[in-house]
């Protein structure tokens, strides 16, 4: 399994008290990453967010919801996690989107 927790310094872990830590990750994963794509399937950034949520828009981000519905979209062998982005996505969005100097 996957931790999500950006502040543990394990990344993956198994019932058998397997482990790997973050920092030997062939690359880097977001959340133990700060600058790893939020998205691995696409490349989506939190810059590109922020740059959504600087212009008022949500271009960058829908897009992402749109192609994450497609084929292209592989998130079972891209994602650290294996699972899809969106609800990341869209958490970090509405966190910040209200956050003064975002």
């Amino acid at each position: 399994m996957f931790c999500p927790l950006a502040t543990c310094s394990i990344a993956y872990f198994d019932q058998f008290e397997r482990m790997v830590g973050a920092d030997q990750l062939q690359r880097p994963a977001w959340p133990k990453s700060m600058d790893a794509p939020l998205c691995a399937c696409f490349g989506l950034t939190v810059d590109d967010i922020d740059a959504d949520i600087d212009e008022g828009g949500v271009a960058r981000v829908r897009a992402v919801v749109e192609r994450s519905k497609t084929p292209d979209a592989r998130c079972q062998t891209l994602a650290a996690s294996g699972q899809c982005c969106v609800a990341e996505v869209q958490r970090y969005y509405f966190k910040h989107r209200g956050t003064p100097g975002m």
